[in-house]
């Protein structure tokens, strides 16, 4: 009986080791575990990514692949890479450094795969269910660790509310969930099912919550209306929108007064601008606004085809003032915080208009209606607007959002329309 069983699960072993099915099924598990995992971990998500890549060689119908490529939204990402590899060529700085600065740039190779295997697999959306209760329990740890601080496996630098990484990282998560809960909540709301929209409303404004009494980032605070309004835009009559808009303005202020921690963070846009201006301090938006008229200023010198890759530490080093204290004159860096000035500095104007276009592009093709589309509309808005004061493409937690969100999405929305194209066939 024993020996009997043994070669029944051998047999099923080997069959699902010839069966193309079950290796698709294993690239979606690995793909939920690279979601689930991203809020948590760099080297999980790292690892669970490659063993999705890894499994979805075996059964790779080449040819077909390789015809996916030729799709304008799969070249622009990858002539980006290609742009960065080039630009070693031309670059001064040390070899190391070239191939460093590349190293950001990889991920968008994923992008066109996972376009192309979310074009053939069912259970999109349980990439985004998976990130979407990851953020969810993350939430939980991080109300834990802001009332008892000893929890936080990130100690060094501590931060309030921060179980890992950072509270950058973290506010990106859970502004864009819950955001994009907005879409189905109103869409069940039409559909009369209150209690689901209910408990949905109730996850929504737990991430709103967390953000206004633990810990937010100020580019959170600068997007998350930006978001709303693509979304009312979108979605919403204008009636929807003066309602919800004036409700939203009544509990800012309610949340503004009844958080210090939001007024803090809030009032070091001014503090921090006025101590860069009045006596060049070292601040966080002083080193920006330094960061951004420097790279301005290098980005003229080489304005084709830029320095190189991975030329911008040696140009702000060969700038820098004498090491005064406190002074954002004095600092040095290798990345601007700027996602177009970090391309601009290093491959000039064609790497920019190789970057907008694959903004432009990703955003054509999440114009139809469905969560989807929303979903991969929402993060390219995230990933320009919040691009505009870091370089989130670039950036490994926010630039992975980016990957996943737009590759996941944007398969299944090329999906729907190959259905939707097929079944017009039928009828016809």
């Amino acid at each position: 009986m024993t020996a009997l069983a043994r070669e029944t699960t051998s047999e099923m072993l080997h069959r699902r080791l010839r069966s193309p099915t079950a290796w698709r099924e294993t690239v979606d598990l690995f793909a939920i575990l690279t979601a689930a995992s991203l809020p948590w971990s760099t080297s999980l998500a790292g690892i669970f990514n490659a063993l999705m890549l890894i499994c979805m060689v075996p059964f790779l119908d080449l040819r077909d692949f390789l015809q996916s490529l030729k799709r304008p939204i799969c070249i622009a990402p990858i002539a980006l890479v290609v742009l960065a590899l080039l630009g070693t060529l031309w670059s001064d700085a040390p070899w190391g450094a070239r191939f460093y600065a590349v190293n950001p740039t990889v991920k968008l190779l994923v992008l066109p795969v996972l376009l192309y295997h979310f074009e053939r697999s069912p259970r999109g959306h349980w990439i985004f269910i998976a990130f979407l209760v990851s953020c969810a329990l993350l939430s939980v740890m991080s109300w834990l660790v802001a009332f008892y601080p000893n929890l936080a496996l990130k100690t060094d630098p501590p931060e309030r509310g921060i179980f890992v990484k950072n509270y950058i990282d973290q506010s990106q998560e859970f502004a864009l969930c819950a955001v994009a809960l907005a879409y189905p909540i109103v869409m069940l709301l039409r559909e009369k099912r209150y209690w689901f929209a209910a408990l949905l409303t109730a996850l929504a404004l737990s991430f709103f919550i967390n953000m206004t009494f633990v810990v937010v980032s100020r580019t959170a605070l600068v997007t998350i209306p930006i978001m709303f309004g693509v979304f009312a835009l979108l979605h919403l009559k204008w009636r929807s929108i003066a309602i919800i808009s004036g409700a939203l303005l009544v509990g800012a202020v309610l949340a503004w007064q009844a958080s210090p921690q939001l007024r803090n963070t809030a009032e070091r846009f001014t503090t921090d601008y006025t101590g860069y201006v009045e006596r060049g301090e070292a601040t966080s938006m002083g080193m920006r606004l330094e960061f951004w008229r420097k790279s301005l200023g290098f980005f003229a010198e080489a304005p084709i085809l830029g320095h190189g890759t991975g030329s911008t530490r040696g140009l702000f080093e060969r700038v820098a003032t004498p090491a005064g204290q406190g002074r954002a004159s004095a600092e040095v860096i290798g990345n601007p915080h700027n996602q177009t000035l970090n391309v601009a500095v290093q491959w000039g104007a064609i790497g920019v208009a190789i970057l907008y276009a694959i903004w432009i592009l990703h955003l054509r093709l999440f114009r139809g209606d469905g969560i989807a589309n929303w979903i991969g509309l929402l993060v390219v808005v995230q990933n320009v607007f919040t691009s505009l004061f870091n370089s989130h493409l670039f950036d490994f937690h926010e630039g992975w959002m980016y990957v996943i969100g737009v590759g996941v999405a944007g398969g299944m929305v090329i999906r729907e329309q190959q259905l939707g194209a097929k079944m017009r066939e039928a009828g016809s």
